[in-house]
């Protein structure tokens, strides 16, 4: 009892000290407002984040390891084998100060991004003995996130994404027993629950932090957890609300759905003033589609609540083109999953992959345990390479996420602003087949099958048809602009207007080829290009700005 008691009191005089040394930003704590996210001064805040994920709750599949290293403990467990529990226990603390540092959020903030998102799992804030206690390496990890966004103006939601217990049984919680044993055991709702409260406790005067994501992705329908124990959810995030507001009346709540965040079958009125609701928005449909959000949408006019997009990403440039573009024109804010991770093409940074990597990969999937000393050298090289300056970024990347040139814009993502804005056809009857379906643009696909995970596509038009792109540029500068197009029949005459200037263009190779069209003076900020054809058919596949 005096310890838990000395505990206690150290915990509180340590959230003091860190409350007064952060006192509120500018714009003060952020709040629901009808269907928008507002400032304490009434300006709207749409967050376009970026989810930390690996961090501090590391996913076998950014390690490239197979089921013995699939979630957090058996990672651990992984590298414990490899070079014994001391080193072990050095690899970690040096791994969560590098893999996320000042260097990272001061990168985000300077690529445009307003918030970030980590994921946290509770075994770096609570032990899971009988009568676990609290571990102040996961609150300081923290501190030193939220202090650095703090310096470079970004939002944190807080993000519980391995709950006690694990709420979902699967390998993303770190559940133990790939069963939900948080909506199976009260004890772990306890946990969550005190867990909860003493984040509240530490940062209820924290302007920097936007919000808490009380638990990530829980109960899928596919192993049946759903079905068992959804009834419990919304009870659960009653029960944490309200302790939460005995000690932080100011801070936004986020809430997800069951099924990865996507079923909110739950939800009826807000029980709370200051809730936003959450869902996951990944497409990874083969060839590349745009999932429906118009359920979101309408769940939103019913609740008359802000809703977000926590995590999407996964896919490539222009879905995330795609997506982007899809929430801004319907209010909804979204954090890029993940950051970074190793030996990719598809996030901002990639992380080199060390050198026998692929062997400590082969034994997490069954194969020889590697020698200690490669495997130490190698987990040495990871500690490096993911630092941020050792890591490759992709400016198609970010620019994707962010709707911006120099890069390019892919003819299938014309704006969402509907017929007669962001479109014209002739035939409004006749959908495109494969992408944006729900719409007359006729879209094709150019890739040799249709089951690829990277998918080719181009957009149709007859004579009289259009389609409108916007985006967004960094400077005032001129920017030579390239389009990938073709005349599958007889040359097409086409009108360009790039902002107030109009171009008159001929197209006549009949296969897909890229053609300079000009030097244009863009604006710094948002741009609008208008195609239309003037004769014949036109098969655009991209627009290029450099």
């Amino acid at each position: 009892m005096k310890k838990t008691i000395f505990f206690l009191l150290a915990f509180a005089a340590a959230a003091y000290c860190f409350a007064q040394s952060h006192q509120k930003s500018g714009t003060g704590f952020l709040h629901t407002s009808g269907q928008d996210i507002v400032d304490e001064s009434g300006e709207k805040i749409y967050l376009k984040g970026i989810g930390l994920g690996n961090w501090l709750l590391p996913e076998g599949y950014m390690w490239k390891f197979g089921s013995m290293g699939d979630r957090p403990r058996k990672i651990e467990k992984v590298v414990a084998e490899l070079v014994g529990q001391e080193k072990a226990a050095i690899f970690w603390k040096t791994f969560r100060q590098n893999y996320i540092a000042e260097a990272d959020i001061k990168r985000i903030a300077g690529l445009g991004f307003n918030s970030v998102r980590p994921a946290l799992n509770s075994r770096l804030f609570l032990t899971e003995d009988k009568n676990p206690v609290y571990i102040e390496e996961g609150f300081q990890l923290i501190d030193s996130l939220v202090s650095w966004c703090k310096k470079y103006d970004l939002y944190v939601i807080l993000d519980m994404h391995g709950a006690p217990g694990g709420q979902t049984g699967a390998n993303i919680d770190d559940s133990p027993n790939d069963i939900p044993e948080l909506f199976i055991y009260p004890r772990y709702q306890d946990q969550l629950v005190d867990l909860w409260v003493k984040i509240a406790q530490r940062y209820k005067d924290e302007p920097t932090v936007a919000a808490y994501d009380l638990l990530n992705e829980p109960l899928p329908k596919s192993t049946g957890s759903a079905d068992k124990y959804k009834h419990l959810l919304v009870p659960l995030y009653k029960r944490i609300t309200s302790e939460i507001r005995k000690v932080d009346q100011r801070h936004m709540i986020t809430l997800e759905g069951f099924d990865w965040a996507n079923d909110w079958s739950l939800f009826d009125a807000p029980f709370d003033k200051n809730v936003f609701y959450q869902f996951h928005y990944y497409c990874w449909n083969r060839p590349d589609n745009l999932n429906s959000i118009d359920q979101y949408v309408s769940k939103r006019n019913e609740l008359n609540t802000p809703i977000w997009v926590g995590e999407t990403g996964e896919k490539g440039n222009a879905v995330y083109w795609a997506t982007s573009q899809y929430f801004a024109a319907n209010n909804i804010g979204f954090s890029f999953w993940p950051w970074k991770k190793m030996d990719t093409h598809n996030t901002p940074y990639s992380i080199q992959k060390p050198k026998n990597w692929d062997l400590i990969s082969e034994y997490t999937k069954g194969g020889p345990k590697p020698d200690p000393v490669m495997a130490q050298q190698a987990l040495n090289d990871l500690l490096e390479n993911i630092k941020l300056e050792n890591c490759t970024y992709f400016e198609d990347v970010c620019n994707a996420i962010l709707t911006r040139i120099p890069g390019k814009i892919e003819a299938e993502n014309y704006s969402h602003e509907g017929v007669n804005r962001s479109y014209f056809v002739i035939n409004n009857q006749n959908m495109a087949k494969t992408y944006r379906t729900n719409e007359p643009v006729q879209i094709v696909l150019d890739s040799k099958t249709d089951d690829q995970f990277w998918s080719d596509q181009s957009v149709e038009l007859q004579k009289s048809e259009w389609v409108v792109y916007n985006f967004n540029c960094l400077d005032d500068n001129r920017h030579q602009m390239s389009i990938r197009t073709s005349a599958p029949g007889k040359p097409a005459k086409i009108t360009i207007r790039i902002n107030d200037r109009k171009v008159l263009f001929s197209v006549s190779d009949t296969s897909l080829t890229e053609v300079k069209v000009g030097d244009f003076k863009l604006n710094k900020g948002e741009n609008k290009i208008k195609i239309e054809v003037q004769s014949n058919m036109l098969k655009l596949d991209w627009i290029r700005f450099n």
